[in-house]
């Protein structure tokens, strides 16, 4: 008995060669629509959906395929003879294989906002047949995505179409029409609840599985949001890890966060121990790696920009186990050749890559908590409001602007200090900002580093003075925060007092 395939694609993309493939494979080809006329004007002989349902294709083709002589075709079982004699008794014909893509909803609401053109493009027979089609995965081949057109041809062509096989489609067809609904949920909640909806879908496309997750005992994998990682990601040496991908991304986002400006930033377990701007990226690397050279061995770098042969030399001076820049250059790349262990990875492009993803959730035992994400506003740091008698320089503005910035991207309680766009000092993770402050300056003065002249930021107030006091006693001369204590009044009266500039962005940037 001749097989029939049930095609009505959104994407065309490949399909007048699948369907040539398929009928010279004994299949009969049923299309709709646009699909119909594409493939007669290719020559693939095809049978238009109506002569099936033997019903017209109505309200403006809002319904065509909602029909049992379609869905008693998919869903109808073979295994069992009840089935098949209702199906000759109803004159239902079986489909063996279903193609269908979805309209193209994603790239509906990226083009315009206009509501009734969104609604045209919600899919409805297109989901129903794709479900209907998985359902019955053990007689039914359900394709879903054009790149698996040559593996469904090859199967059907090598005795390879197996229950297993079809399997897999079936998976993959439910994580599609899930995904969609997703999509749809969350836009109509965005639009009109401002994104918090009674249901929050957080869907992912798998990228790659990692050897394991934080632990050698867990499992663990990469998905990614809007192919960022599939465009921009490009492994050249190594393998990353779960711990790696975390690590990455804190260091990722603070040398990111400055624009075009040759930023490098050292990091390690998901914060920043080193960071600096300069006129060159060499330049930047040499001052961030001064800031804790102990913590940085067996760290991340993060170059915002290209590491070429120079700027590797010097890293290759002592062991990072992870280097991520805009471009790594071939010569750079046979610099680290002999290193076993270091990982090299770049994003194809002049400088870093961000997502800038607007929301961000947490996992927390039994659910998740989710939140628009976190940015740093371009005028945050010009906006603040000068609360001292005495102002910043234009030069002490930029290392203020870099504190705030580098703090608002690293764990609370922290305070970073910044010396001639060089991060000199930081704490961070601590469960009091005076130990942060304190800790920071400890450690500065383990490493030789001069903090007079620089500046300090914290991501949130100074509950009091004391973290005032300990950074006039390292010769810190200005100081950002966002303001709010009920003490306010104190610190603005210990920075006078100081002598030093110290300035209110009026907005907290907590990270835990």
């Amino acid at each position: 008995m001749q097989k029939r395939a049930l095609v009505s694609v959104s994407d065309k993309n490949g399909v007048v060669d699948f369907c040539k493939s398929l009928v010279k494979n004994g299949y009969e080809i049923i299309s709709t629509g646009g699909t119909y006329k594409l493939l007669k004007e290719n020559g693939v002989d095809a049978v238009e959906i109506d002569e099936v349902t033997k019903f017209p294709e109505c309200f403006e083709g809002r319904v065509k395929t909602l029909n049992p002589y379609v869905h008693g075709g998919i869903l109808h079982r073979r295994d069992k003879q009840s089935h098949l004699d209702q199906a000759k008794e109803l004159g239902v014909e079986a489909i063996d294989l279903v193609c269908v893509n979805l309209y193209p909803f994603k790239e509906t609401i990226e083009r315009t906002d206009d509501f009734d053109d969104i609604i045209e493009n919600i899919d409805i027979g297109g989901p129903a047949m794709v479900r209907s089609a998985a359902k019955n995965f053990d007689s039914v081949i359900i394709v879903t995505d054009v790149e698996d057109y040559d593996v469904v041809i090859d199967a059907i062509e090598n005795e390879k179409n197996t229950k297993e096989f079809r399997r897999g489609f079936m998976i993959k067809a439910y994580e599609h029409t899930a995904a969609y609904d997703s999509m749809i949920a969350n836009y109509m909640n965005e639009r009109f609840n401002e994104g918090f909806g009674e249901k929050q879908f957080v869907v992912g496309n798998k990228v790659m599985n990692t050897r394991y997750g934080e632990n050698p005992h867990q499992k663990g994998a990469l998905y990614e949001f809007d192919k960022h990682f599939s465009n921009n990601f490009n492994t050249l040496k190594g393998e990353a890890s779960f711990n790696n991908l975390n690590d990455l991304n804190g260091a990722v986002k603070i040398a990111a966060a400055f624009g075009s400006d040759n930023a490098v930033c050292i990091s390690k377990h998901g914060n920043p121990c080193g960071f600096a701007i300069k006129e060159t990226l060499l330049e930047a690397y040499t001052e961030a790696l001064k800031c804790d050279p102990v913590s940085a061995f067996g760290g991340v770098v993060a170059v915002n920009g290209t590491v070429d042969k120079a700027l590797a030399q010097k890293m290759n001076e002592i062991f990072i186990e992870v280097i991520i820049a805009g471009r790594i250059t071939e010569e750079a790349q046979e610099v680290f050749a002999a290193k076993k262990r270091i990982k090299l990875f770049e994003m194809g492009a002049d400088k870093l890559i961000l997502a800038n993803d607007k929301k961000d959730f947490k996992h927390i035992d039994g659910g998740f908590i989710f939140q628009d994400a976190d940015k740093v506003k371009d005028d945050e740091v010009k906006n603040a409001k000068l609360m001292s008698k005495k102002a910043a320089t234009s030069e002490e503005m930029k290392d203020l602007e870099i504190a705030y910035k580098v703090a608002s991207l690293t764990k609370s309680n922290c305070v970073v200090y910044v010396k001639n766009s060089a991060m000199v000092a930081v704490g961070m993770g601590m469960t009091s900002r005076v130990d942060a402050a304190q800790c920071a300056l400890k450690k500065a003065k383990e490493m030789g580093l001069d903090v007079s002249g620089a500046a300090l930021a914290s991501e949130a107030f100074f509950p009091f003075r004391d973290s005032i006091d300990a950074a006039a006693a390292a010769g810190v001369k200005n100081v950002i925060e966002p303001g709010g204590s009920i003490r306010d009044d104190e610190i603005i009266a210990a920075a006078d007092e100081f002598g030093m500039s110290l300035y209110f962005s009026a907005i907290r940037h907590f990270l835990h």
